[in-house]
């Protein structure tokens, strides 16, 4: 987050060797605590087989200490500041770290500046007409066909009748080889999207840059948000638009939604200021673990509570090469 005033460009500032030492000292003290926790309370090294199941044990207790740095950095930031945006010291990738037997490096990025396809519906399981209307938009903007929208939400809503125009039920579906069916409930990742009818592998490229699968209605977050998403926000705004909107926020931001709106880029258009916002509470953190001879990948996405004073693990991945 970034704060007011002369403070605003704070994390511009010492990105470089500030945020290195302080991002390096945090998972230091998480991984030694995660491991220390986990070989206390279960001996998990010392019952197990060695070799690669041992290693593999390794490489979870540090992504978990990965994780643990992750929410400290971002419980950090929420104490100092208001907003979020790309120079802020949570943004600092975290080179690596030697730790017993290897080596771990992480990276936080910013998921509140994507479009949230589970937004797509209300509270109440039906379509959002706004966040249809801006989703429909991004599909121009990306050269998609529009009725991706429709085929989307019929693949997150729990009814088993397709939208017009360009909806697709159970009946596409089981027409594939193999035969599969909608899900008809939100999406836990944004590779689902490559199963919903009307977006191929060119599509899937176009528009992972700008979306993401979170937890219920998550506000876009303007002053991350991608030129693309950003002309989505309402007919009319334009490539040029876009990159003055982005040369306006500048590596401080925008302090509050009514500024962004006030904008000159935005002068005569009907911008509705629901669903936008200037911070970002979802957050995915990738880390990278190397223990002896194994590379592990563990992702997680986290999710800072509206107050700024909890952090939690919506849900993690691992996979090693």
């Amino acid at each position: 987050m970034t704060g007011a005033g002369g403070v605003r460009g704070r994390g511009i500032l010492a990105a470089g060797q500030a945020g290195v030492a302080l991002v390096t000292a945090l998972i230091l003290v998480a991984v030694a605590t995660v491991a220390a926790v986990g070989m206390a309370s279960t001996q998990l090294l010392n019952t197990r087989m060695a070799g690669n199941t041992l290693q593999a044990d390794q490489a979870y207790l540090t992504a978990l200490g990965a994780e643990a740095w992750a929410r400290q950095v971002l419980l950090r930031d929420a104490r100092q500041n208001r907003t979020d945006v790309p120079g802020d010291d949570w943004a600092v990738a975290l080179p690596p770290v030697a730790v017993e037997g290897g080596s771990v490096a992480g990276r936080i990025e910013d998921l509140g500046g994507r479009f949230n396809l589970n937004g797509l519906l209300t509270g109440a399981g039906v379509p959002d007409p706004l966040a249809v209307a801006r989703f429909t938009r991004l599909l121009r903007i990306l050269d998609i066909d529009p009725g991706v929208a429709a085929a989307v939400v019929d693949w997150l809503d729990a009814d088993r009748v397709p939208g017009f125009p360009g909806g697709a039920e159970d009946e596409v579906y089981l027409g594939r080889d193999p035969a599969y069916r909608a899900a008809n409930g939100p999406m836990a990742s944004i590779s689902e999207l490559r199963l919903v009818a009307g977006i191929d592998g060119a599509a899937y490229q176009r528009l992972a840059p700008h979306v993401a699968a979170l937890p219920g209605r998550a506000a876009i977050n303007v002053n991350s948000a991608t030129p693309e998403l950003l002309r989505s926000l309402a007919e009319g705004i334009e490539a040029g638009d876009a990159e003055a909107l982005v040369a306006a926020r500048g590596e401080a931001g925008f302090e509050t939604v009514a500024e962004f709106l006030a904008e000159a880029a935005l002068a005569g258009r009907t911008v509705d200021e629901a669903g936008l916002s200037v911070a970002s509470r979802h957050f995915l953190l990738t880390a990278e673990v190397r223990i002896g001879g194994a590379f592990t990948r563990h992702q997680a996405l986290l999710e800072r509570d509206e107050t700024g004073k909890r952090v939690r693990t919506v849900r993690r991945s691992m996979g090693a090469e």
